[in-house]
């Protein structure tokens, strides 16, 4: 595989937009990659990024993490990654993105609404959203989405929402690698190289992110997330159309 400038803008401008967000590397750079590499060469790729940029921020933002959201989530994400890469082998195509992006995207526009979202069952909501973030993170890349949808609803301050999601991430892409790594999709020598390339890219771009998230006040930044909730979505939903 071929690294050239735009790999590197698209790797930088997705970890920037974390390095702001908390989330949504993945939703520009899996799409843009694409174009010219194999998604199964570009989602562990990506991983691969995530999970130290993910720690980075974490770093970053260490006091604001809500540690106790975060091990019960661990099962159900468990259970969804294995059904993830079941799927995978049986490829039944992209339809239930279009449902879930629809969902990510009615969150976000109730957030800028400012209207709360209640959850009837806390339990079984919990239980689905881990089940989708480890089956979306396996077969796409992008939990993203996902992870927000429900630490916004769970976590009423922007700020604790921004920082918990990378730390989830971190284990939701783990959990994924960790399946890719049992069924032989990360042995291409040319993945690592390329991860040579791009991860100091990738971890500028995170850090120069949360240098301008720093400058931006509360009453600015929730609506910032909530606006990013909304793309995500329709990002989802216009995944089925690239294929």
């Amino acid at each position: 595989m071929e690294l050239g400038l735009f790999q590197f803008c698209v790797v930088f401008i997705g970890f920037f937009i974390l390095g702001i967000a908390g989330f949504g590397s993945a939703l520009i750079i899996v799409p843009l990659l694409a174009w010219n590499w194999p998604l199964q060469w570009v989602v562990p790729l990506v991983l691969l990024m995530d999970v130290p940029a993910a720690m980075l921020h974490t770093g970053l933002n260490f006091r604001q993490v809500v540690w106790k959201e975060l091990p019960p989530l661990l099962p159900s994400i468990v259970i969804g990654s294995l059904a993830g890469l079941a799927l995978m082998t049986l490829s039944p195509g992209n339809w239930p993105l279009v449902l879930l992006g629809l969902y990510v995207l009615w969150v976000g526009v109730q957030g800028l609404r400012a209207k709360s979202i209640a959850m009837p069952n806390p339990n079984k909501a919990r239980h689905f959203f881990g089940f989708m973030m480890g089956w979306v993170e396996t077969m796409f890349g992008t939990a993203g989405p996902v992870v927000l949808a429900w630490f916004s609803v769970r976590l009423a301050d922007p700020y604790l929402v921004r920082a918990t999601m990378p730390m989830a991430l971190v284990g939701i892409s783990s959990i994924a690698l960790f399946m890719m790594l049992i069924s032989g999709g990360l042995s291409d020598p040319s993945l690592w190289l390329a991860l040579l390339y791009l991860l100091p890219i990738a971890l500028f771009g995170v850090w120069l992110g949360h240098r301008l998230a720093l400058r931006l006040k509360s009453e600015i930044f929730k609506p910032v997330i909530y606006c990013f909730l909304c793309i995500s979505g329709l990002v989802l939903c216009a995944r089925p159309l690239m294929n």
